[in-house]
Parts: C-alpha cells; sequence; structure tokens
C-alpha cells in the first residue's frame, strides 16, 4: 500500500500530485466564486448601456474583426476599452489560470494513462494499479475530481458570464496561449452548457453527460473506476461501520464519487438496468440526497430523472412504503439518543474507567448518533435551487418532515451533545495514549511490590502477625513478581492474555489456601487485581479507537447545510450566552471535514497545502463569526437603549442643586434601567469570552479577538449606516438641508460615541480606539470609492486597503446620479451652497454670503461643524476627494486648451499677431481699447467654459483652505505636542532639502524612503499645509498659455468692481454673476503648476495693460485712474498675494507713480 505512493515510485508520485492539484484546482474555483466582477453579468441598464460593447460572449470569435473594428473607430468606446483592460485584467489573469489549468488537469490525466497504457512505466499497467490500495484510491479520486470540478465551474460561474470573462482576457492578453494548453482548448472545454442555477429554469438535454465528453476520457479507465467503485470498499469504511444498517453510511464517500464518475459513462444510467439496480442496492437503500464534495449536496430524485435505469433503480428506493420506515426508525433514534447523550454528559458520566470499560458501547453510541444526524440533516434540508422545481423532490421530503416529526431545534440538540461527547472521548483518549506508557509502568511496580512483600511475608522473615511460614506460596509470589516483570504493553494481545490469567490465579490462590482470614493479605491480593485490572486496561487503549472516531465523526456533509441552523444556534445564545462554550465542539467537529481537500495535498507535500488550509479555515472562522455575531448584534440592540437614555432622558447633574430636586435629578429608574442593560451586555460578552482559544483548521481562534471583531463588525455597520442616511439630501429643498443634517449626524455620533466609551469597561475592550480606528477606516474607504469615478485603474473592493472580510464595510446604493456615497454627496452639496455663481466669498469674513440676500450661508463654524459629524478623519476624506476633484478640473482645462484652442491654426495666428503687436512687454500699447477688444471678442465662445472651469477650481481652492484651517486647530487645540512635532519636523526636513539643492554633497532623503510620503500625510491630517502652493498636475510648457489666460483675464474684469467698504472684487451686474476672491485664486492655482516663467510672462502681459491704458488716460484726466487700471491693479494685488509672492514683485513691472496713485485711490 505504502510502496505505490512511495518517493521512489514515479507512477505512484505521479497520480498523486495530480490529484492534489485537483482539490488545489477546486479550492481556488470556491474562492474566486465571491470575485466574479459584476459587471460581467450585465444585470443592469446602467451596465449594459455602459460595457454591452466592449463585452461579448463567443459570438465574438465569428465577428472579431467587425467587433473590433467598432471599438477603434469610435474614440470614447476605445478609451472605456483601454480603462477596463486595466481594471480587470489581472481579475481575469487569475480567472484564465484557473480555468486552464482545469484543461491542463484532464490533459495531464490522459497523458499519464497514455504512459502506463504504453508502459512508460516499468512493470506498471493500469490493472495492476488498480491492485494496490493507495493506487485503486488516487485513480478513483483523479476522474472524481476532474467531474467535480466541471460540476462546479457550471453551479458557480454561469456560462454567459465565463464566456464574456475569457473573451475578455483573449481580447486583452494579446491572444497569449501557454506552452501545453492554449486559449482556444480553453474556450472549447468551459464554454456555456446553458445550465442555469436558478429557480424555474429548464434542464438543458444531456446534461451533464454532453459537458463530460468535450475532452474524451480514456473509456477503459472510466468502465475500470466505474467497477472498482461499484464492488470495492474502496476506503475500508466498512471496518468503522461493522453494523449491517449503517453500510450506506460507510460508503457515503465512494456514493458521491460514483454518482460524479457516472456521467462519464451516461450510457449506464440511461440503459443498464442490472447494474444501476446494484448500484442503488448497495448505495442507496435508504437515502437520495447526498454530498459530493465539502457539502455540495445533490437530490438523486431530480438529477437521475432523464435517466430511465437510474430512475427505475431509484424507485424502490423512493416508496412510500420505504421512506416512511427509515423516517420512523431514525425519528425513534433521535428521540432515544438525546436523552441518552444527555446523560453521559453529565458531571461524572465520562470518567476514565467507566469509558475504558465500555469502549465498543461509546463507539456505537457515536456512530449511532452520526448516522442519525446524517440522514435527517441530508434529506429534510431545503431542497436546493434546481431540485425546489421538481415535484417530487418536494413530495418526498414533506413525507420525511411529516413521518419525522421533524424539529430542527431536537436536531441541533443531538449535534451539539453528539460534538460535545464526540471531544470529550478523543480528549480523553488522547490523554490516556500520551499516559499509556507511565500508567502501565506504574501499576506494573506496585503490582510488583506488592508481590514480593506477600513473597517475603511467606517466607517467615518479615514479621506480620500470625502468618505462618509456607514455602510454596513464598515461591510462587516471587514466580508472579517476575512474571509481571515481563510483561510489555507492546505486545497488546500476549500482555492482556497473559493479565487475565493472572487475575484468576490470584483470585483461585486466595479461595485455595484460605488466605481470606488475614486482612492485609487479602488487601493485598485485591490491590493487584486492581492493578492488574487497570493494566488491562491500559493496554486496551489503541490509537485505531481514535481513527474510527475520526471517520465515524465526519461533517463534510453538512459544511454548507449547518448554516439552516444559525439561527437555532444564535436563538439559544441570546438566551444563554454559555452556549458558546458548547458550540466551540460543533465547530471543532465541522473542522475535521477540512481533511478531506488537505490529505492528498499533504501527502504529496504540495505547496498548495498553506493556501488550500487557510481557505477552508478561513471559510469556517468566517462561519463561527456569523454564529457569534449575534453577541455584538444583541449588544448593540441594548446599547441603543443606553444611547436613548443617556442622550434623551438622563439630565446632567448641576453642580448646586436644591435638595428638594435631589429625587427628581436622580432619575433612580432610569438609572437602574441603564444599569440593568448593562448588566446585560456584559452577561452576553461573558458568553463568548468563556470559549476557549480553539485552532481551526490553521487559523486559532482568540475569543476576545473574536469578541473585538463583531463588536468593530457591529459598530461599523451602524456608524455606516448613520453616515448614509445623516448625508442624503433633498435636490427639491429650496433651502439647504446641509447644516440641520450636520447637527442631527453630530448628536446621533456623539450618542454612538459616549455609550460606547462608556460599556468599554463592561466588555474589557479599547472603546476609543476601536471608535478611531473604525470610523477612519469607514471614512477612508468610502472616500477611496468616491474616487474611483476620477481614476483610470479604479480600486476594486479586494484590491481595497480598508475593505475587511470579517469586518466588512456595508456599501450602499448611490441615492443620486454623481455621488456614490455619503462622502460625494457631502461635497457636491458643499459645492452646491457655495456655487460662485449664487454666493459671495467675503475674504475678512472668511464666509460665504447669497448674492441676492446678503445672507450668511456658511462660515468658520460650519467646519467645526462637519468635524463634530464626520470627525477628524472625516475633514480629511473631504479634503482628498476635494484634491481629486480639483485634479479633474485642471486636466480637463488644460486638456482642451491643448487638443483645442492652441493647437487649432486660426487661433495660433492669432496670439501670434497679439504678440507681434505687444512687443517689447516693457513698452505699452498704443491703442489699448481698439487693440485689445479685437482679440477679447474673437474669442468670445471660449471664455465661458474657461470661466467656469476656473471658477470651479478657485471654489475648491477656498474650501480645502477652511478645511486645512479646522484641522490645524483641531489639533492644535486637542494635541498640541503633534502639532508642534510635526511643524518642527517639516521644517527641519525642509531646511534639509534646501541644504542639499545648494550643496549636493549634504543629505537628501532616499526614493525608497517613506519618510516625505508618511510625513505629508500627518501634515494633511493636522491641517499643516497651503493649498494655494500645491502642485496637482505635472504639465508641459504650453505656447501662448500665459497670453491666452492675459486676454481671459481682462475679458473678465470689467464685470468686477472693488467694493471698498469690502474690500473685495465683487460683480457689477446681478445678471452676470462673478465673484472675484474664487476668480483669483482659480488662476493663481493654475499658474502654479507651470514653471514660474509662464506666471511672470502674465504678471508682464497685465503690467503692460496697466501702463498702456494709465498712457492714454494722463491726456484727458491724469489724476485719475482708468476703472480697467484700478480693476486690473486690484486682481494682481490679490493675485500675488494668494501666490505667495512679495508685493515688490508689482513694483518690478510698474512704476511707483502707478502704484502710490493705486494707494491713494484705495486709502
Amino acid at each position: 500500500m505504502a510502496e505505490f505512493l512511495a518517493d521512489n515510485n514515479p507512477c505512484g508520485q505521479y497520480i498523486l500530485r495530480l490529484v492534489s492539484r485537483g482539490n488545489a484546482i477546486i479550492a481556488e474555483l470556491l474562492r474566486l466564486k465571491h470575485y466574479i466582477p459584476p459587471v460581467f453579468r450585465l444585470e443592469t441598464k446602467q451596465d449594459q448601456q455602459k460595457y454591452g460593447e466592449i463585452i461579448s460572449d463567443f459570438s465574438y470569435f465569428k465577428m472579431s474583426d467587425d467587433f473590433d473594428q467598432k471599438i477603434d473607430k469610435n474614440p470614447q468606446l476605445q478609451d472605456l476599452d483601454e480603462e477596463f483592460r486595466e481594471n480587470y485584467s489581472e481579475i481575469l489573469t487569475r480567472f484564465y489560470l484557473t480555468f486552464e489549468s482545469i484543461h491542463k488537469y484532464v490533459s495531464d490525466l490522459n497523458k499519464y494513462l497514455d504512459d502506463l497504457e504504453e508502459g512508460i512505466y516499468i512493470q506498471q499497467t493500469l490493472e495492476s494499479v488498480l491492485l494496490t490500495e493507495e493506487g485503486k484510491q488516487t485513480l478513483c479520486e483523479a476522474l472524481y475530481l476532474y467531474g467535480v470540478m466541471l460540476l462546479l465551474v457550471d453551479l458557480h460561474m454561469e456560462g454567459t458570464v465565463r464566456e464574456r470573462m475569457l473573451v475578455s482576457y483573449y481580447r486583452y492578453s494579446a491572444q497569449q496561449s501557454h506552452a501545453e494548453s492554449n486559449i482556444d482548448d480553453v474556450c472549447k472545454l468551459l464554454r456555456s452548457t446553458g445550465f442555469i442555477n436558478c429557480l424555474g429554469s429548464k434542464r438543458t438535454p444531456n446534461y451533464p453527460e454532453d459537458y463530460f465528453k468535450r475532452i474524451p476520457v480514456n473509456t477503459t479507465y472510466v468502465n475500470m473506476v466505474l467497477g472498482r467503485l461499484r464492488s470495492d470498499d474502496v476506503y475500508n469504511q466498512i471496518a468503522a461501520y461493522p453494523h449491517p444498517e449503517h453500510r450506506s453510511t460507510a460508503l457515503a464517500t465512494q456514493a458521491g464519487m460514483l454518482y460524479v464518475c457516472l456521467f462519464f459513462a451516461p450510457n449506464i444510467l440511461h440503459n443498464q438496468t442490472a447494474k444501476m439496480r446494484e448500484i442503488v442496492d448497495k448505495f442507496f437503500p435508504d437515502n437520495w440526497v447526498i454530498s459530493i464534495y465539502m457539502g455540495i449536496t445533490v437530490n438523486l430524485i431530480d438529477s437521475w430523472e432523464p435517466y430511465k435505469a437510474a430512475k427505475n433503480a431509484l424507485s424502490n428506493t423512493l416508496d412510500a412504503a420505504n421512506v416512511k420506515e427509515h423516517a420512523t426508525r431514525y425519528s425513534t433514534r433521535l428521540q432515544k439518543l438525546i436523552p441518552q447523550t444527555r446523560q453521559l454528559l453529565k458531571e461524572g458520566a465520562l470518567v476514565e474507567d467507566n469509558v475504558l470499560d465500555h469502549v465498543n458501547k461509546v463507539i456505537y453510541i457515536i456512530r449511532e448518533c452520526n448516522v442519525t444526524l446524517r440522514w435527517l440533516m441530508l434529506h429534510t434540508a431545503v431542497l436546493s435551487i434546481t431540485s425546489a422545481g421538481n415535484k417530487r423532490c418536494k413530495q418526498i421530503r414533506d413525507q420525511v418532515i411529516s413521518d419525522t416529526k421533524y424539529k430542527a431545534s431536537e436536531v441541533f440538540e443531538l449535534l451539539l451533545n453528539t460534538a460535545e461527547f464526540e471531544l470529550k472521548i478523543k480528549d480523553l483518549f488522547k490523554h490516556l495514549l500520551m499516559e499509556k506508557q507511565k500508567k502501565w509502568e506504574a501499576c506494573k511496580k506496585e503490582c510488583v511490590e506488592r508481590m514480593i512483600e506477600l513473597s517475603e511475608v511467606f517466607s517467615g522473615s518479615k514479621p506480620l502477625t500470625r502468618v505462618e511460614k509456607i514455602d510454596n506460596l513464598k515461591s510462587w509470589f516471587s514466580d508472579l513478581a517476575k512474571e509481571i516483570e515481563t510483561l510489555n504493553h507492546e505486545q497488546i494481545t500476549a500482555a492482556g492474555r497473559k493479565i487475565v490469567q493472572m487475575i484468576q490465579a490470584l483470585e483461585e490462590v486466595q479461595e485455595y489456601h484460605q488466605l481470606d482470614s488475614n486482612l492485609q493479605v487479602r488487601q493485598f491480593l485485591a490491590d493487584t487485581r486492581r492493578y492488574l485490572h487497570q493494566m488491562n486496561r491500559t493496554v486496551s487503549i489503541k490509537e485505531e479507537v481514535l481513527i474510527t472516531l475520526q471517520i465515524v465523526g465526519d461533517l463534510s456533509y453538512a459544511w454548507e447545510l449547518v448554516d439552516t441552523y444559525t439561527s437555532i444556534m444564535q436563538d439559544g445564545i441570546k438566551q444563554d450566552p454559555s452556549l458558546v462554550i458548547k458550540l466551540r465542539a460543533t465547530f471543532l467537529k465541522l473542522s475535521s471535514a477540512l481533511e478531506i481537500p488537505l490529505l492528498r495535498i499533504n501527502q504529496a507535500r504540495s505547496q498548495d497545502l498553506v493556501s488550500v488550509s487557510q481557505y477552508y479555515s478561513g471559510e469556517l472562522v468566517a462561519y463561527v463569526r456569523k454564529v457569534l455575531h449575534i453577541i455584538p448584534e444583541t449588544m448593540f440592540g441594548l446599547l441603543a437603549r443606553i444611547i436613548h437614555l443617556q442622550t434623551s432622558v438622563l439630565k446632567e447633574l448641576p453642580t448646586r442643586l436644591e435638595k428638594d430636586r435631589l429625587r427628581e435629578l436622580a432619575q433612580l429608574e432610569e438609572r437602574h434601567e441603564v444599569a440593568r442593560l448593562t448588566h446585560a451586555i456584559s452577561i452576553l460578552t461573558e458568553g463568548i469570552l468563556m470559549m476557549k482559544s480553539t485552532l481551526v483548521g490553521i487559523i486559532r481562534i482568540d475569543p476576545k479577538q473574536l469578541l473585538e471583531d463583531g463588536i468593530r463588525k457591529e459598530l461599523v455597520k451602524h456608524i455606516a449606516t448613520a453616515l448614509h442616511q445623516g448625508l442624503t439630501f433633498n435636490p427639491k429643498a429650496k433651502t439647504s438641508e446641509l447644516h440641520t443634517k450636520l447637527e442631527a449626524l453630530g448628536k446621533i455620533m456623539d450618542g454612538h460615541r459616549r455609550s460606547f466609551e462608556y460599556i468599554q469597561d463592561y466588555v474589557n475592550i479599547y472603546g476609543l480606539k476601536i471608535w478611531q480606528e473604525e470610523v477612519s477606516r469607514i471614512i477612508s474607504y468610502n472616500v477611496e470609492q468616491e474616487c474611483n469615478s476620477f481614476l483610470r485603474n479604479k480600486v476594486q473592493d479586494w484590491q481595497s486597503l480598508y475593505q475587511s472580510q470579517s469586518i466588512p464595510i456595508p456599501r450602499f446604493p448611490p441615492v443620486d446620479g454623481q455621488s456614490v456615497n455619503f462622502i460625494g454627496r457631502l461635497a457636491r452639496e458643499l459645492l452646491r451652497i457655495t456655487d460662485p455663481k449664487t454666493t459671495v466669498y467675503i475674504e475678512q469674513m472668511t464666509a460665504w454670503y447669497d448674492a441676492k440676500t446678503h445672507s450668511e450661508v456658511i462660515n468658520l463654524k460650519f467646519f467645526s461643524k462637519v468635524s463634530k459629524s464626520v470627525g477628524t478623519a472625516g475633514l480629511t476624506g473631504l479634503d482628498r476627494l476635494l484634491c481629486f476633484m480639483i485634479v479633474t478640473e485642471l486636466q480637463n482645462f488644460l486638456g482642451a486648451l491643448q487638443k483645442g484652442v492652441l493647437k487649432d491654426k486660426q487661433w495660433v495666428e492669432m496670439f501670434s499677431s497679439v504678440s507681434k503687436g505687444m512687443t517689447p512687454l516693457s513698452g505699452t500699447v498704443s491703442n489699448p481699447k481698439n487693440f485689445y477688444s479685437q482679440f477679447i471678442s474673437r474669442a468670445q465662445k471660449v471664455w465661458p467654459q474657461i470661466l467656469e472651469w476656473i471658477l470651479k477650481i478657485g471654489q475648491l481652492q477656498l474650501l480645502r483652505k477652511h478645511i486645512a484651517y479646522e484641522l490645524n486647530i483641531s489639533c492644535k487645540f486637542n494635541s498640541k505636542y503633534l502639532a508642534s512635532a510635526l511643524q518642527t519636523m517639516n521644517d527641519a526636513v525642509l531646511a534639509d532639502i534646501e541644504a542639499h539643492y545648494k550643496d549636493p554633497t549634504k543629505p537628501y532623503p532616499k526614493e525608497e524612503s517613506p519618510l516625505l510620503f508618511d510625513l505629508a500625510n500627518y501634515l494633511d491630517w493636522a491641517g499643516i499645509s497651503n493649498p494655494y502652493a500645491k502642485i496637482y498636475i505635472t504639465t508641459k510648457n504650453l505656447q501662448y498659455f500665459p497670453l491666452l489666460t492675459f486676454l481671459f483675464v481682462i475679458s473678465q474684469l470689467p464685470k468686477l468692481q472693488y467694493m471698498k467698504q469690502l474690500g473685495t472684487l465683487l460683480s457689477r451686474k446681478s445678471q452676470e454673476p462673478l465673484d472675484g476672491v474664487p476668480f483669483v485664486v482659480g488662476v493663481q492655482t493654475v499658474f502654479r503648476q507651470f514653471h514660474p516663467e509662464i506666471r511672470n510672462t502674465f504678471l508682464l502681459y497685465l503690467s503692460q495693460y496697466v501702463k498702456s491704458y494709465v498712457e492714454i488716460s494722463t491726456c484727458n484726466k491724469p489724476t485719475d485712474l482708468p476703472g480697467e487700471v484700478v480693476n486690473t491693479l486690484h486682481f494682481m494685488e490679490n493675485f500675488v498675494h494668494h501666490s505667495g509672492l512679495p508685493r515688490k514683485i508689482l513694483a518690478n513691472h510698474i512704476p511707483d507713480l502707478i502704484l502710490d496713485e493705486y494707494a491713494s485711490v484705495n486709502s
């Protein structure tokens, strides 16, 4: 047996590695079913409209040229296609490699069979391999696993979705093909079968046999495998189930394999009635719902419906009388086993001696429990989607439920009791096996010492009251001591027989030699017999018991079914939190299922062991979390009542109060209710903390961590819901709801935070730490998802640093057409109410005012309100989103100029003539009004669009400036040492960088150093940044850009007038709304993205404009400056101020006389 899989046997090693790979492929398929990009389903109208023209099924191969040409001709489709490729090529590659591995698996299996046939493996043929136990098992598994792969692909990945993914991979990966398996063969194998896993769908004709035929497998091999599975006990399971009634359970694994493999020989299912009768009589005489792989169940009534021979063979099993007989039998067993297991689990029942004396009885009870559980769980389970439409399936299930008087709670109780009973027996036997030799030696020593002492007593040398010297007894006891000394616990049979004989001899010697009269001798003999009995028990402790328990206790069939009992588990925990201790045994019993897929991977010493173990262990841990999540869920339900009491009912005690009001302010009943609720929460958490640390597969479950994760998950759910609901705005509302919504949200968040802080000591968690981490994670995740709309390479959920499988952040459907989530809605509502077309920003008041009513819209205090409702993380997230918006506006603005205006021949000619007319810039233009107006009017069409971009950029920058101020004030107030340390660190790093540029020998942070990135992140959070000085995008030098911007600015300045009392530029006419501050800030932000020389050129153009108008005006009224000049100088002054430039720059370009005159006008 062992020789076939030996390292030096290439024949055995090849098939072992292949089977190991098959299990790993199935694990990957099960893992990937959660990662199918929803876009490939094309379920929503939005997806169909957007991606319908770039996603195709296999019809693509008939018209690939037309399909690709259509995309190439349309720049928008081309851009979308490129974006789609960048976003999905990684996950598509992973899916394709898994699909390809299925094709490679069957190709390698066929190659192995050909090699066996051709005699490549010396002295090995298909027949000889099947004669060895391991060879028979692995060859059967190889075919079975291939069938399971095909069924799983179709079950979890719909045919059309599969085709779309394969076509997309084919298009985006330049029709790649790999060494041994190319994409054409993969597509042929995995093209759509027509199977749809949904209610009401019709069964595809000849499914799945046609699907299994796509790559033919050696017919002789298939027939021989089916022969072995039909006739042999391939895994020697019957030894663990000696009772005839348990035979179908013993062969259940083999039955699942046979079910799958029969689809490779559909002729047997259709026509060979005798074989099918044999199969049903052996494997399915009392069951028709089977598990084929890790809890994937199949109902034979539905599955074998189209196959005549199979259907007829199954009719005896499905006879109403037969169904009733089995249902009644298992129902009776259930009613008998529940009290029996309860009794056995009582304190003192499972003591060492009792168990060792009744090992066979104990194993029989465990066997009965597991067989009963298996039948009841499988045959009363909710019908699968495919079986639900079959009337016969429903009819039989209803009959079973009726005949068994099925109650889910009773089955669950038996499962709990069985799991706990098994665990106790296993732990006891493991302990006994470890202590076996030690106990044996101790008992043997006691026996030998007593025999020697008795020998000495009857020799007369040892004084003992009234015992005469008897030489025969002296010799006999001495010889017996020597015999006991020679006993060896490893020779189980011989040692056991000798011990029994010795016990009989001691009883006889006591009886015949009348030794009863002496109490001490009698006691010595009784003790020796007792120790010999103990030795006999110890020698019967075998590892085979544990192996039998492992086989019998298999719960892999319930890997998915157990989920139907989740609600019962959770109700039980709510009533009695200590139930968690019993559930631990159930989870451990379920974890034994992991051995099935891992056995061959482990034997092959495959590198897949860790990843496959991680997957199945992760799935089980996720289920444990799901069950135990009722504790934090209930806890938060109680917490909600505490929040209500603390925020709405309980009044704060004044520092001084009147004696008469003491009872009123004490609010004893309300405070008692808070105390009662708090006690209920602490009792709930106690339940989970009583559970021991448990190894589930390869993941260790720490109950404290489990509780914390559950609390985090529930907290995330509540906070995310509060943010989603609290920041939803009515677009039809006449006045903005922002202020009231933020106040309401602030109260909700404050209530959650205060109650969380209050409860932390009672549940032993770091409340504030958890609160800050999770709120920050929720905000960061939502900002990331909102920013996806600005990115080509979108961050998917499975790539996100902030999303987690164990503590998921819920996603809500978008409420409006623009924003993805609450952070987007908040940003856009803020932009709407501060729109430069409807509001005016007064810099001295740091506030926005309504342009018509002159009422205040928002001021500095507003941002502290935002901070209170969404926290520092929310403000930072909002700031980051505004950054993305600025980048998008800048890219759109400069992209449009570059593609349209600055490359257009007519525009370039116009700019050339303007440039010539203004040369040299140090001079003046002779007739400025006519000169400038002719060019401004020619560009009249583009100004409105440019103005919109500029104002939007300026508005976003102003909001960022306010957010930075609020963050900085908050940081200085709440964490002054951090603020000081960051400021000092920032100054020091900047000084070092400046020093490096002056002297390159001095140090500079290396590219791989995270210093600058991490420091910048800290500075953003602390508000130590100047948005006006930020470079958002990299730009190339655009010819005539400063000239275009100059013409644009002077075209807009006449719409503005300087308001002396407000100290700002305001719109002249209400019909042409234009806000001066966002306008100036927007223009300076655009120039900040270019080399400083571009900005200097722009200032030179403005200076020439000023000088030209002054020169003309001196002829008429030399004392007054023209309106154009005053407005331009105001603009320049603000521009220089917001750019962070020294004011003397103006003096460098404009004569002091003009500046002095301007200063006198303003004073």
